[in-house]
């Protein structure tokens, strides 16, 4: 009741409404020490039962309406999951659906029907990597002690930020470097297929675009960035036979990952809304093209709790007259 309690201090509706918009990627049927970063089906579990007693959760698409109408109830939130994993439909929906709440999934479409993003081609060579160590010197990116579960995840770490901000092509060549170099077995099922995606849809789940192939857009010229983000919108549209209206940036760090220019592209295209990885909740007053997300992670109740609380309270959303440049 306390956590409610400021909750509902923090947002309490109307005009004056804020939307606390959650992000998730996967998860997990069963926990894993080294993929800890993801919680499992157990811990989701526990988390939208708290988020259902603490929130009055709303479908995103919603949500936007009534705060461009000023009408959000109190503790207003959606939940939100980017780039479009299998899990996301045999573990997430179940668990979603067993608590009556709805969830926005943001699809890299060209991974769709058996891809594999770069990242997962990194982390799963490294996970399942047989040696004790790992020699990626040849290609400047180090030898990485793989001894124990601390040591595998540190040694992912490393290797995503040596690559992350490479140009698209060099990141891909050298993911697969990893790949090659770690002799691992590496799956082929991590995305949802297309039937998943209508699947989801049809279960009442929202689905929005997330670019093709999951760019850092900053990277980017703005054509390329039209190119990604209608590549996605229009498979997305012509798979489910409706209007796609809403997109989440990759990565969707403001000035680091997207800049003003590709938040206007996204606004020209017709979205009714976006979503960005920088903290805070969304008002009144927030960009629409630039919705910031929050996710705790603390495994506790109250510590969960006053996480959101905190971000609430101390929210750097994002104003019309504070864009990205």
């Amino acid at each position: 009741m306390i956590v409610k309690g400021l909750i509902h201090a923090c947002s309490s509706g109307g005009a004056r409404g804020q939307l606390s918009i959650l992000i998730f990627h996967r998860v997990l049927a069963q926990a894993d020490s080294v993929l800890n970063w993801d919680p499992d089906a157990r811990e989701f579990g526990q988390a939208m039962r708290w988020i259902k007693e603490w929130f009055n959760v709303l479908p995103l698409d919603q949500a936007i309406a009534r705060l461009d109408a000023n009408t959000l109830p109190p503790r207003a939130a959606a939940i939100t999951f980017d780039d479009g994993y299998a899990d996301n439909c045999t573990v997430a929906m179940p668990i979603l659906k067993s608590h009556g709440l709805t969830a926005t999934f943001f699809v890299a479409t060209a991974y769709l029907d058996g891809g594999r993003m770069w990242n997962d081609t990194v982390v799963h060579s490294v996970r399942n990597c047989a040696k004790a160590k790992l020699d990626l010197s040849s290609n400047g990116l180090g030898v990485h002690d793989l001894a124990s579960v601390h040591a595998v995840r540190a040694a992912i770490a490393s290797i995503l930020n040596d690559i992350k901000y490479r140009d698209p092509p060099e990141r891909l060549e050298l993911a697969n470097f990893v790949a090659a170099t770690a002799g691992a077995r590496l799956p082929s099922d991590l995305m949802l297929t297309s039937e998943q995606v209508r699947i989801m849809r049809g279960a009442g789940m929202l689905i929005g675009a997330h670019t093709a192939t999951h760019p850092i857009l900053a990277r980017l010229k703005p054509g390329q960035v039209r190119t990604e983000v209608l590549d996605s919108k229009d498979f997305l549209e012509s798979l489910l036979q409706e209007r796609i209206s809403l997109f989440a940036y990759p990565n969707g760090r403001p000035n680091v990952d997207y800049r003003a220019v590709d938040a206007e592209i996204i606004r020209a295209l017709g979205f009714d809304g976006a979503v960005t990885t920088a903290w805070g909740v969304a008002d009144r007053t927030s960009d629409r093209m630039q919705l910031p997300r929050f996710t705790p992670w603390s495994r506790s109740r109250c510590g969960f709790g006053l996480q959101l609380v905190r971000n609430m309270w101390q929210s750097p959303s994002m104003r019309t007259d504070q864009t990205a440049s």
